[in-house]
Order: C-alpha cells, then sequence, then structure tokens
C-alpha cells in the first residue's frame, strides 16, 4: 500500500481565499499521522482549475498512472479534488472498482466505502461545480463592465494609445500624430517602406513595418 497526498489551488482561488498548499499539505501529513498511514508522497497542483478533470491535470495526471490496488489518496477538501460533478463520480466509481481509497478529510476520512460519507460528496460536488460556474460568471460580468467603463483588460496596447493609472486605455497624443501621419501618406498612395522613411524622418521614431500595416489596415 501506498499513500499520496493530493492539494490544489487555482490562482482566483488562492486570491478569494487565501487557501495555500502549504496548509493543505500539513493537513495531509497530520491526517496520515494521526490514522497511522505512512508519510504521504504529496501531488501539488498550483494554479490549475478544478473544472479541469483529475486525470488531465498535469500531477492529477501522473497520480493516476501511479494508483495500484490498496493504495490511498488523501485529500484535504472536496473541492481541492474536484469541481466537476460527473468527474468526482467517475473518478469514485474508478478508485472502487480499482480497490483505491480516497479519503478527504472534511468528510471524516474513507469516501468510498462510507455510503453516508459517500451520498454527501456526491451532493456537494454538484454544489461545487455550482459554485465554479457562478465564480466564472462574476469573472465575466466583471470584465464586461470593466470593458464598459473603458477598462484595459490585457494584451497588447494598440499603437496610439496608452494605458492610464487608472487602468483606462487613452489617447497618447505623440503615436496619434504619427497615426495620422501614417493615413495621410497611405491616402497619397504611398507604400508602407517610404511611409516608415518619412515617420523616421518627421518624429524621429523607428515604427515597424507590421505596426504601419495593422495602422492602415485599422483605418
Amino acid at each position: 500500500m501506498t499513500v499520496y497526498g493530493y492539494t490544489r489551488v487555482s490562482t482566483q482561488q488562492q486570491v478569494a481565499e487565501g487557501e495555500s498548499l502549504e496548509v493543505q499539505q500539513r493537513q495531509v501529513r497530520g491526517y496520515c499521522m494521526m490514522q497511522g498511514l505512512e508519510d504521504p508522497e504529496v501531488f501539488t497542483e498550483a494554479g490549475v482549475s478544478g473544472s479541469v478533470p483529475l486525470a488531465s491535470r498535469p500531477q492529477g495526471r501522473v497520480l493516476s498512472g501511479l494508483l495500484r490496488k490498496g493504495d490511498v489518496v488523501v485529500a484535504a477538501k472536496l473541492d481541492r479534488m474536484f469541481r466537476d460533478a460527473a468527474d468526482a463520480l467517475n473518478t469514485i466509481k474508478l478508485f472502487k472498482k480499482q480497490g483505491i481509497s480516497l479519503d478527504v478529510i472534511d468528510f471524516g476520512g474513507d469516501v468510498i466505502n462510507n455510503p453516508n460519507a459517500k451520498m454527501m460528496m456526491q451532493l456537494l460536488a454538484v454544489f461545487a461545480e455550482s459554485e465554479r460556474d457562478r465564480i466564472s460568471e462574476r469573472v465575466s460580468t466583471t470584465k464586461a463592465d470593466q470593458r464598459a467603463r473603458g477598462k484595459y483588460l490585457g494584451g497588447k496596447v494598440p499603437f496610439g494609445f496608452a494605458v492610464d493609472a487608472e487602468g483606462l486605455l487613452v489617447r497618447d497624443d505623440e503615436q496619434q500624430q504619427i497615426v495620422a501621419h501614417v493615413l495621410d501618406l497611405k491616402a497619397q498612395g504611398i507604400s508602407y517602406r517610404k511611409t516608415i522613411c518619412s515617420v523616421q524622418q518627421k518624429f524621429a521614431y523607428s515604427i515597424a513595418l507590421n505596426t504601419v500595416m495593422k495602422i492602415c489596415n485599422a483605418n
């Protein structure tokens, strides 16, 4: 028999709850000590969403490949293992078939061979999935609100603009002059290469070919 621990946090979870990997690891090792189990080999999943099936996560995949009959997997909380109800139920069924134990500390231990714990776990897996959907919806709503207020949401800042201290996308006056000059040359039928030379001479600014093309194609 080999004992494995599994810990996980997503980036959102760390920020929202401050639940650290170190805390989970201490809980897992402490539980194993109290239960007379050997010190576990702990698999740590950092920055991976619980919506990803256990066997599809980097560390979860390795763990799944190592498990053999009689092994024990220990997790601090249900949602560290699963945020998807179907994944939870399928994994429980697979573990039971393979003779693998799954101990979830906040459920009091073995959740595969304890009927009451198994039923509660199935219910909470559904609730965990629902909560994940609500978190995703809140993130989408927040981004939509930021977009409506002119907040810059990331990526390369378009030429001619800058991001101010409040995170708003604002016009860069110097670059806007270059944009106007490029568009003026475009209207005259001037080639991209000559436009680059003209910008260099007039503004002492080395503009890239793809930037000139983007300006012209966007207007």
